[in-house]
């Protein structure tokens, strides 16, 4: 609860502070409202504040923010890719969310060999990316993500540098296919439900396959190899892209006032693979 209360005041400020201490009230009334019961949270919590109960006989999860767009807009994002691999949305209020349970819900980043993980991880996104596209209207197109590297931020100059130039090279390289994205599918946002793996957590951004498949990298050498040739990839492009997305996660800790450090870490130790 800690690392989540940090986090919402460093993003939030005072209103941070206020939805923080609103959300007994908030998690009792939509107690009462949404007929839920045996409303436990999570640990480990860091954004948003997350619980699992029982709507009935029904295993639910909970899930706040004091960010409202940004709950609405995860909704949209489940509902688009209902049928391909995602949890269901059962209910949506100002800031929170009502979603079916994965069960038994495993985490797949703590399951299996890498091997075996990273795998599944691209079966799991080439289901997403068979949901038919939806109208733009209410999702970004990545380039205006991709933007942000751009911009002026307290971070290394050399990276920010790099990550422009290689984003301005790949970006004419992407394909005239469209999907919707989930956006930020590590291997935490892929559960075990049933015989099957849902997802969890989309950003909703539409734009080239190849942008899906950076958050899922556990491990750089082995994974970055395994997706070019899953998916057909250029090696240099999959590594490039790599290196230019965790420049932009840093871009984004840096905007938000988090520590962009463990981003930079990894966008160094990929260089020797895009120098080469």
């Amino acid at each position: 609860m800690e690392n989540l209360k940090h986090n919402i005041v460093k993003i939030y400020g005072k209103r941070g502070k206020d939805w923080l201490a609103g959300l007994p009230l908030r998690i009792e009334q939509l107690q009462h409202s949404w007929g839920l019961s045996e409303l436990k949270p999570f640990p480990n919590l860091s954004y948003n504040y997350v619980l699992k109960g029982l709507q009935g006989n029904i295993p639910v999860i909970l899930k706040l923010s004091p960010d409202a767009d940004l709950m609405d807009k995860e909704a949209k994002a489940l509902n688009a890719f209902k049928g391909f691999g995602a949890v269901s949305v059962l209910g949506c209020k100002e800031g929170a969310l009502l979603l079916e349970r994965a069960i038994p819900g495993d985490l797949l980043k703590n399951n299996l060999p890498k091997e075996k993980r990273i795998e599944i991880a691209c079966k799991v996104v080439e289901k997403l990316h068979q949901a038919p596209l939806p109208s733009k209207e209410g999702f970004p197109e990545i380039e205006e993500w991709l933007a942000a590297v751009d911009k002026e931020w307290d971070l290394p100059k050399d990276h920010l540098k790099r990550s422009r130039k290689l984003k301005n090279k790949l970006i004419k390289k992407d394909s005239s296919r469209k999907v919707l994205l989930h956006g930020d599918l590590h291997q935490e946002n892929i559960l075990s439900n049933g015989n099957e793996w849902v997802v969890i957590d989309p950003k909703g951004v539409i734009g080239d396959p190849i942008h899906e498949i950076w958050a899922c990298v556990e491990d750089p050498v082995y994974d970055l190899k395994f997706l070019a040739d899953y998916f057909g990839y250029s090696l240099q492009d999959v590594v490039e892209w790599y290196y230019v997305r965790l420049i932009l996660a840093s871009c984004w800790q840096a905007e938000d006032h988090l520590d962009a450090s463990r981003f930079l870490t990894l966008a160094q130790s990929v260089l020797p693979m895009i120098d080469a």
